[in-house]
């Protein structure tokens, strides 16, 4: 992967990376941001009880 690379050649990598990427519908977006929240919760919750 080259370091110094310009916006213009990140933004057509981008392109060509999400082109390969499989479609996602609005309920399954939805579902993984469900999931995220219920599970996001559960680990702050942890966190706060391991440091007390």
């Amino acid at each position: 992967m080259k370091l110094n690379m310009s916006f213009e050649e990140r933004a057509k990598l981008s392109q060509i990376i999400l082109a390969k990427q499989p479609l996602v519908t609005l309920k399954e977006a939805r579902q993984q941001a469900e999931w995220l929240k219920f599970n996001c919760s559960k680990k702050k919750l942890k966190r706060i009880h391991d440091l007390t």
